[in-house]
């Protein structure tokens, strides 16, 4: 497995399994056992998709020592705040039934993160967490966290796919040393990814599927992809990107795809914040 390694030096896997939208107990336990078993070893949870649970029973019965793996989990806004923070993480760990998180990371950038951040900077100092970061964080609001927090985030994970590249925070992301991390990289099938023309026409020159080349693009832009799947042979499948390279005239044709807004989520629609500030975490 192909790494990147973060800004303390840690060694983060370009490729994982993601857990959103699996709540079902057996169902995401089944993923992460079959994902273990493909060859991944990161899997991304948080305490809103309501299975860290179950994260924690695969690595269990997967057989690998718990340094094997990396577990990264979030923590949501209604817990921000260095108290209520720090318990969350307490209580996310008993969730997985682990010692420690590889990364732990603030799911919004809302509410009190700031007190949020200063929690995760003691826990971190302290050795309870490996690395620490943020998701969701737009370029201004990264720059600012980076500029007055004592630690700088190690990853930003964000909306990441053909259809929204992110260029300029993947740029801001870079000034900072910061790891930039997509989700849903693949707009969650929208807007007919997978019958692209473009993409389409790439898959066939390498005999890979379009889900390949769209994280084979990612990858090569130096961005860890965290694509979801239940399913065992495309779980098999989205592993599957370390034996071609895409030339510079095919990232320079899917560069051209690029809308600049998102397919999933406006967070600067001020309903979104509205929205995201009255759903509850887990106590």
């Amino acid at each position: 497995m192909q790494t990147v390694k973060l800004s303390n030096g840690m060694e983060m896997p370009m490729v994982g399994i993601g857990v959103y939208q699996v709540p079902d107990a057996a169902q995401c336990e089944q993923s992460v056992l079959d994902a273990f078993e493909a060859g991944y070893r990161l899997v991304d949870t948080a305490e809103g998709y309501m299975n860290e649970e179950a994260v924690g029973s695969a690595l269990k019965k997967s057989g690998l020592n718990r340094d094997e793996v990396f577990i990264t989990s979030k923590i949501w806004i209604t817990n921000f705040g260095y108290e209520k923070t720090k318990r969350a993480y307490d209580a996310a760990l008993k969730r997985l039934d682990m010692e420690y998180m590889d990364l732990v990371l603030l799911h919004q950038s809302l509410s009190d993160y700031y007190g949020a951040w200063r929690a995760l900077e003691e826990l971190y100092k302290a050795g309870r967490i490996r690395a620490i970061g943020v998701s969701n964080f737009y370029p201004e609001r990264l720059t600012d966290l980076c500029m007055n927090a004592e630690i700088k985030p190690m990853v930003n994970q964000i909306e990441c796919h053909p259809f929204l590249q992110r260029e300029t925070d993947l740029e801001c992301a870079k000034h900072f040393g910061v790891q930039l991390e997509a989700w849903a990289p693949f707009a969650e099938a929208g807007r007919g990814i997978f019958t692209n023309e473009i993409l389409n026409c790439i898959s066939k020159k390498y005999g890979k599927t379009v889900a390949q080349v769209i994280l084979r693009w990612n990858v090569q832009r130096g961005v860890v992809v965290i694509p979801k799947s239940v399913h065992k042979e495309r779980i098999e499948e989205n592993i599957n990107i370390f034996d071609f390279t895409l030339t510079d005239e095919d990232m320079t044709a899917i560069a051209a795809l690029d809308t600049g807004h998102t397919e999933i989520i406006d967070h600067y629609d001020w309903k979104i914040a509205e929205f995201l500030n009255t759903v509850k975490g887990r106590e």
